[in-house]
Parts: C-alpha cells; sequence; structure tokens
C-alpha cells in the first residue's frame, strides 16, 4: 500500500537520495563512487570540509584546501550533486573558524550550504548527543554514551560557549540531519520531516535519514527486497553512509554495491540531492511546520529503541575507518590519495 504523500515529479513512484559523509574520503576512495551515481542517473548529497586542520584530526580524509579535490567537489557540483556542510574541518572549531569555513564555502561555490551534517566529537555540533532528546530519554542516552565511553559533549548551540554558532546556522543554513532509522522507508520513519523544534531552534528544519553508515549496513539497507519495499511504499529514502568506508575492494568498487545501484536506477524513483527532496516532501500534508512535543517523543523512542537494540551499531565503521586511517599513514604522501 503507497504512503500517503506528495506526487513526486514526473510521475516517479518513489524519491530516493544518498548523503555522504565526508570523513575518510580522497579522491582515491570517492570519484569511482561519484563516476558511477553519474553514470546511473543519481544526484546526491556530499558533504565537505572547507579547511585544512590545524590540530590532531578525528578521522581523516580530503578538504577543499586541497586543489585537486575541490575542483573535483566543483565538477560534481556542476553536474548537479549537492555540496553540504560537515563543518569548518576534521575537529572541534571556534565560533570565528566555522564562519570562515561557511564564507569559504561561499567564496568557491557562490552560495552558503544548504545541509549541515554534524561530524562526531565536534563540539560545535548543534543540540548532538543527549542534547537531541527531552526529559528521561535525555538522560539515558546520556548515560548510554557514559558507558559507551562517548562522553563529548555539544555546545554550537549555547551562546555562552565558545563554539556556539547557532544564530549562524538559523541564518545561513536550513536543514541538518537528526535522528537516524534503520528503515528503508525514512519518511515512513518519521511522517513529520523536514520540520522545525521549537525546544530547538537555532535548527530551521530537521530531518531524518536511513542509517547506512559503511558497505555492510549499506547493502543490507539497499537489498532487492528493500528496493522494492520502497517504491510499494511510494514514500522518500534519504540514505546516510560514508563512501570513503569500504565501498573500494581492492581499488574497484565493491561489486556488490554496483549491481544494488544499478538495479535501483532501472526502478521509477525520483533521484535528487538530498534538498531538494526535503523542499518537496515539505509540501505534503503535516510536514514541514512545528514539531510537537509529543511528536518529538514519538522519534525519540523510536531512536533509543533501535540504539539499544543493537541495530544502530557503529562497530563495524570503528573498524572500517581504522583501516582507512592505516591506508593514509602507508600510501605515499600520507593523507594524500
Amino acid at each position: 500500500m503507497a504512503e500517503s504523500g506528495p506526487a513526486w515529479p514526473g510521475g516517479r513512484r518513489f524519491a530516493f537520495t544518498i548523503v555522504d559523509d565526508t570523513d575518510c574520503s580522497t579522491l582515491a576512495n570517492a570519484r569511482p563512487v561519484y563516476d558511477l551515481l553519474q553514470d546511473l542517473g543519481f544526484r546526491t548529497t556530499k558533504t565537505v570540509w572547507p579547511l585544512a586542520p590545524w590540530r590532531p584530526t578525528f578521522t581523516g580524509g580530503a578538504t577543499l584546501a586541497d586543489p585537486d579535490y575541490l575542483r573535483w567537489t566543483l565538477s560534481l557540483r556542476d553536474a548537479g550533486f549537492e555540496i553540504a556542510s560537515h563543518g569548518a574541518t576534521d575537529h572541534s572549531s571556534e565560533r570565528a573558524d566555522t564562519v570562515r569555513g561557511l564564507d569559504t564555502m561561499r567564496e568557491v561555490y557562490g552560495a552558503d550550504p544548504r545541509m549541515h551534517i554534524t561530524h562526531c566529537s565536534q563540539q560545535e555540533g548543534l543540540y548532538w548527543g543527549a542534547a537531541r532528546f527531552s526529559g528521561a530519554v535525555a538522560r539515558l542516552y546520556g548515560l548510554l554514551r557514559l558507558v559507551g565511553r562517548r562522553s563529548w559533549r555539544s555546545s554550537g548551540h549555547e551562546p555562552e560557549s565558545p563554539y556556539y554558532w547557532g544564530d549562524i546556522c538559523a541564518a545561513r543554513l536550513k536543514y541538518v540531519r537528526g535522528f537516524g532509522f534503520d528503515s528503508i522507508c525514512t519518511s515512513g520513519a518519521d511522517p513529520f520531516m523536514p520540520y522545525h523544534d521549537p525546544e530547538r531552534p537555532a535548527v530551521p528544519y530537521w530531518f531524518s535519514a536511513s542509517n547506512a553508515r559503511s558497505i555492510p549496513s549499506f547493502l543490507a539497507l539497499l537489498g532487492e527486497a528493500n528496493q522494492d519495499r520502497l517504491e510499494a511504499s511510494g514514500g522518500a529514502c534519504i540514505v546516510y553512509t560514508h563512501f570513503a568506508l569500504g565501498f573500494m575492494k581492492g581499488g574497484a568498487l565493491e561489486p556488490r554495491f554496483r549491481a544494488l545501484m544499478e538495479r535501483l536506477a532501472l526502478r521509477p524513483g525520483w533521484f535528487v540531492p538530498a534538498s531538494d527532496l526535503l523542499d518537496h516532501l515539505a509540501g505534503s500534508p503535516g510536514r514541514g511546520g512545528a514539531l510537537l512535543p509529543a511528536q518529538h517523543a514519538r522519534l525519540q523512542r523510536r531512536f533509543l529503541f533501535e540504539r539499544v537494540a543493537g541495530r544502530d551499531n557503529h562497530l563495524g565503521d570503528v573498524v572500517l575507518r581504522a583501516r582507512a586511517a592505516l591506508r593514509r599513514k602507508l600510501a605515499p604522501g600520507g593523507a594524500r590519495q
């Protein structure tokens, strides 16, 4: 049964896009993925870091300070892909550097990014960690992070913090990723997105994504049965992933990834960048408005259940990130590959 929602442009039966987190990304491990997507007719969203790091990094990866990487991202933009923000660089940045990063993106691409994806452990994160939640759920999530030794705290939304940039986000960006779910149909898991959360006002609009952080979870999410399920639902899928984490194997694209994307490209989907999809989705009934407390409680309960149930598992990502870091150290020239 089709999900009640907007009619997709051109008579398309569902919508699909990908948000690619730039952690560990280089020309060598990312460009072949985008070559395939472009050839198959997909247009998706890629995050970037505009500034070179000046302190130890969290994950590693190229930035717009690399002229070759910058030129490549411009070619993606010109081909119809969306370029989004992942923060100023690959570590925490205080307010002035966050603004400098956004100014750099405006200078390079001719406009501010429309979308922001919070980077792991960035102290300038907006309402991240336990701040995404309310009441007892916030306390429980904070406890779970302490047990998992993930106790960093975001303060980008707190005016007294040196990392504050909430007013900048409100003025210059539109969409920020919030919750992540396991369902192939993101618009079914989150029936309100994009939405404004009055309790977290620095973000103009929040959206959710379907979890597929690295190649194993991506292949599971985009399996044939799930593709058919998405089409039958008539809904939208926004996949959140890291193309640098396992999508290239032995210098070539992972074969099953290629096969699944070739299959999906033949389906009657609307394949556009994430911000374009969200703009369209905002016009459907019940979406694009202010989130009620009961609606937020529904989203956070589902998110926390999936996290506690172990389906939203970071272990595979940790292993793949460690392998990527080792390859960078062993490669000639270090981080540049």
